[in-house]
């Protein structure tokens, strides 16, 4: 875990999903893999040739982004014509979070301990109705009752449209969010330019520790 800024008064947490919310990264891979199967389909070639092609991509990104990695949406979209219509289809099609996730007791505690200072919500670059199902079936649907979802704005992670969103939707001024993300460059980047605070996560195990780390704002 790597704290980058915290404001002086919180009131807003905001998470990303998958892979912080909870480890799993078989269906962190699942995820990944289902969509470049179907652009593969689409294009008329293996799955292996799709893969190398986006590694690819990414690099091409890279290097005319100063260095920042895209997300998988903005990928697909840039290079190949993939709109963000046809993936939130896509991803509400194929995704079956229940098949891989649990209901996690301890982040249902941890959470719980949260909410009663924070108000809690999640930017994701999944449809909102993928993130809810998700938020379900580990037991804190309730406990993240805003969510900012691939649907919401029609715009991925990193922009400043999403967070911008979940500020207005928690009517909490971005100096007054904390963004907590397992990526650096899609979930904390934006959201520290927009004067967000900010914490890089290595999964749900970090997140398990974040009263700690907030516990000077957290009135007992």
């Amino acid at each position: 875990m790597k704290v980058y800024r915290l404001p002086g008064k919180i009131r807003a947490l905001v998470f990303d999903m998958d892979l912080t919310l909870y480890t799993n990264p078989e269906y962190g891979q699942y995820q990944i893999d289902c969509l470049i199967e179907r652009i593969a389909e689409r294009r008329g070639v293996s799955f292996e040739e799709m893969n190398c092609e986006l590694d690819e991509k990414r690099m091409d990104w890279a290097l005319s982004h100063d260095g920042k990695k895209p997300s998988l949406s903005n990928l697909v979209m840039f290079y190949y014509g993939v709109t963000m219509e046809e993936n939130v289809k896509w991803r509400e099609e194929i995704y079956e979070p229940e098949k891989f996730i649990q209901r996690d007791a301890r982040l249902v505690q941890v959470l719980e301990r949260l909410s009663r200072q924070f108000t809690l919500g999640v930017v994701t670059n999944n449809p909102v109705s993928v993130a809810r199902r998700t938020l379900a079936a580990l037991g804190v649907a309730e406990l993240l009752p805003v969510v900012v979802g691939l649907d919401t704005c029609m715009i991925p992670k990193p922009h400043r449209l999403p967070f911008q969103k979940f500020s207005e939707l928690t009517d909490c001024p971005a100096e007054s969010c904390v963004s907590i993300g397992d990526r650096y460059d899609i979930d904390l980047v934006i959201p520290l330019e927009m004067g967000m605070g900010g914490i890089l996560v290595n999964g749900v195990e970090d997140v398990y520790e974040l009263p700690k780390i907030l516990e000077r704002y957290i009135i007992a």
